[in-house]
């Protein structure tokens, strides 16, 4: 017979598979005390660029108790985006990250997240919790790695044996006891350091560890002043994000295309050319982006983006 700890499990599982995710995992939520120190010395080198908000909430990043009152649970979700099309057809042309093709992420799975809470409440009663998709401070890869979801590869992202790593990962803090799930022990990534040795910029200073400051996706997203000149010739035409490390990942020739309707790219996104992207007004990139998480450049950072790019001699 089953523990109400069992029960819980099962019930976020087969709920969590309703809803679309691929995966669902538990951990325990407690302090995560192996993570401390890293992430100290990865702030300490700098490694977060002008991202300050990195080194806020230290303990809050570390311990979800201090999140949610009460927590016992994180459960850890990964919702697949890989596309049916890359964009653009020709190499040459200017390249916006695969996440980025449909409807800005955070709307898209916060709606399921926000569901799926309901869905618990009316099951099993009163439980608080709170839903997270990349925007408060989680360790979201740990916690993945932790409810035996996939290791954390040399470029830092979680790999799953099944699906790569094209998806996104979010999470649900609860004070409902969960049985957990077993940690995934083994990394897959062996010798192989695809990922080191094709990132133009040299972003992945050491296995699992990414100097921030120097990823194209940091330079094109987050960085608001000008992109240092030591990075002219290496954007390899990268407008918003980057996908290198992934594309030349060996875990990803598992990678299938999505099914959420909201991440197709709309009609206009997929005839753009380079022409169309040098010429863009605000007017269109307004129209184009309208629902997209590329609008956190706003049109003066990806104007500078494409003028550095246009300005690259290699």
């Amino acid at each position: 017979m089953l523990s109400p700890s069992e029960k819980n499990a099962q019930l976020i599982k087969s709920t969590a598979a309703q809803l679309g995710f691929d995966f669902c995992g538990i951990a325990k939520a407690e302090f995560l005390e192996e993570e401390a120190p890293r992430l100290e010395e990865w702030l300490n080198r700098n490694y977060q660029g002008k991202m300050a908000y990195l080194a806020n909430h230290f303990d809050k990043r570390l311990d979800p108790t201090k999140l949610v009152t009460g927590a016992q649970t994180v459960v850890s979700l990964i919702y697949n985006y890989y596309p049916h099309k890359k964009l653009p057809e020709n190499p040459e042309d200017i390249k916006l990250a695969k996440y980025a093709y449909g409807e800005d992420y955070h709307f898209v799975i916060k709606e399921k997240l926000k569901t799926f809470l309901e869905i618990l409440r009316e099951k099993i009663g009163e439980i608080e919790g709170r839903a997270f998709v990349d925007s408060a401070p989680v360790m979201e890869r740990q916690w993945a790695q932790k409810a035996g979801l996939g290791w954390i590869g040399k470029n830092s992202l979680l790999l799953n044996r099944e699906m790569g790593s094209f998806f996104f990962l979010a999470e649900l803090i609860i004070d409902l006891k969960v049985e957990p799930d077993s940690p995934l022990a083994k990394d897959y990534c062996g010798t192989c350091t695809a990922c080191i040795d094709a990132c133009p910029t040299d972003a992945i200073v050491q296995p699992g560890v990414v100097d921030g400051s120097r990823c194209i996706s940091y330079l094109t997203i987050e960085l608001k002043d000008a992109i240092p000149d030591e990075f002219q010739g290496k954007m390899e035409n990268w407008a918003f994000g980057c996908d290198i490390c992934q594309d030349v990942c060996p875990w990803n020739r598992f990678s299938r295309p999505h099914q959420e309707p909201a991440f197709a790219p709309p009609p206009d996104l997929q005839g753009f050319s380079k022409k169309d992207w040098v010429e863009m007004t605000e007017e269109t990139f307004r129209k184009v982006f309208k629902k997209s998480a590329v609008k956190r450049t706003k049109f003066a950072g990806l104007k500078r983006n494409l003028q550095f790019i246009a300005s690259n001699k290699s």
